[in-house]
């Protein structure tokens, strides 16, 4: 067996003209892969944090000092020279002007591009699709409000931004279920790069053209396939269900309650804590659960979550980020 060396890999992401853009470097002659593509970053020297060899890494190849960095996604991959156990960070602040000290080459590529360069070193493919994801995933409450507030809402939200939701709702009869669902459909319509998924119902999905689907951590556990959908989500609340949605290839995950809710205020929540070290090797993007608000991103992000999920606290203004954010 292969010794597993731990690397850290920078996510450097910036505002471009166009949208969102992040940082790829292309591997040098000499070099295992050598004219490949990769996110830069290097190995964990000994007593090393990864957020320290994070840190000295991208000094040594890009001649920048990291000011803000949030952990994200962990993956495992064997490659012939060696497997390697990489830990990415978002990356988006730093000091310095950015020079390819120990790269052939650098470029900015907007995310979501349909034709980023090639080739791409291997074990750095699947980060392209989870940088698509929002921060903030919307989970339709009309249960509490009335299908026609809610759409409203979302109508407001969408235009400020939102673009992934869950149309969850299991307590509505079948037929406000269809109403809200294509309601919602409708208003995505609106906007091309909006996301909706459907809460655990297949057929439902099928029938209002979502995107996707959301599964139950009940329902995750029954599969042993990924449902044929573009995008698939689940619920987890342990770590075995993290692991079944990772071994299912879905796209992402939500994790909680992580905090106390309003549903549940006698639950006191798995905390912040037990949450960062549930997902600290989850190769999937997780999103935080339970006593979310738009306020709480920042701490999620820290703890390394890729965003927040909400049932409640979705509608308002628009944040930086695309999100919303209420008064």
């Amino acid at each position: 067996m292969k010794k597993i060396v731990d690397v850290a890999a920078a996510i450097l992401l910036r505002d471009g003209q166009e949208g969102a853009e992040f940082l790829l470097a292309l591997r040098p002659q000499g070099k295992a892969y050598a004219g490949y593509w990769e996110f830069p970053g290097g190995k964990v020297e000994p007593g090393e944090t990864l957020r320290q060899a994070l840190v000295r890494e991208i000094e040594e190849e890009l001649g920048v000092v990291i000011d803000r960095a949030w952990p994200w996604l962990s993956c495992e991959f064997t490659y012939p020279h060696a497997s390697v156990r990489l830990k990415f960070f978002r990356v988006t602040s730093w000091h310095g002007e950015i020079v390819a000290l120990e790269h052939s080459g650098i470029v900015w590529m907007k995310i979501g591009d349909s034709a980023p360069v090639a080739p791409l070193l291997p074990a750095n493919g699947p980060i392209l699709r989870a940088l698509e994801l929002p921060s903030i995933y919307a989970l339709t409450h009309a249960a509490g409000n009335s299908i026609e507030s809610e759409l409203a809402k979302l109508e407001t939200a969408l235009a400020g931004g939102l673009r992934l939701i869950q149309v969850r709702d299991k307590t509505l009869s079948a037929a406000q279920r269809l109403r809200l669902a294509l309601g919602v459909m409708a208003l995505a319509r609106d906007y091309g790069d909006a996301v909706v998924l459907v809460n655990d119902d297949e057929e439902l999905a099928r029938a209002t053209g979502a995107h996707g689907l959301h599964l139950s951590s009940g329902r995750l556990m029954q599969l042993r396939q990924r449902p044929p959908f573009a995008r698939v989500a689940a619920s987890c609340h342990r770590a075995e269900e993290l692991a079944h949605a990772a071994t299912l290839g879905l796209d992402f995950a939500v994790l909680g309650p992580v905090l106390p809710t309003p549903t549940h205020p006698e639950a006191s929540g798995m905390g912040w804590d037990d949450f960062a070290h549930l997902i600290e090797r989850s190769p999937l993007p997780v999103f935080a659960l339970g006593g979310m608000q738009l306020e709480s991103l920042e701490t999620a992000r820290e703890k390394g979550a890729h965003g927040i999920a909400l049932m409640r606290g979705w509608g308002g203004q628009k944040t930086e980020d695309g999100g919303q954010r209420t008064e």
